[in-house]
């Protein structure tokens, strides 16, 4: 059986995760996954970017301890780490989750002055 490598929670660093999670790209992902129950194939995003790019994105998320990617059959899913990164980083994920639901519902609000 295949398996990816991943940080254990006390390899994780907060620059690679701040990182990681700066690109509105891999902040989605997370976010989904936050707001999702259980585990996600890479191919349920629906992300605005090639296979080969979304690849990227979830290796960078992995290799900073963001989410989990296992193999089941020839799918890879995802989890996010959020009990692993609340243990290491506490309040860091809801501070950016908190923010990226606020940004997006700037960004989709009427304008009042307008």
């Amino acid at each position: 059986m295949r398996t990816l490598d991943h940080p254990s929670r006390g390899e994780m660093r907060l620059d690679a995760v701040l990182a990681a999670l700066a690109d509105p790209v891999r902040r989605t992902v997370a976010c989904k996954l936050n707001d999702a129950f259980g585990d996600h194939a890479c191919a349920t995003f629906e992300l605005p970017v090639s296979k080969s790019t979304a690849t990227y994105h979830f290796r960078t998320l992995r290799e900073a301890g963001v989410i989990r990617q296992e193999y089941e059959g020839t799918k890879i899913m995802n989890s996010l780490r959020k009990d692993d990164l609340d243990a290491r980083f506490p309040g860091l994920l809801d501070a950016v989750f908190a923010a990226q639901y606020i940004e997006r519902a700037g960004a989709t609000a009427p304008d009042p002055q307008a």
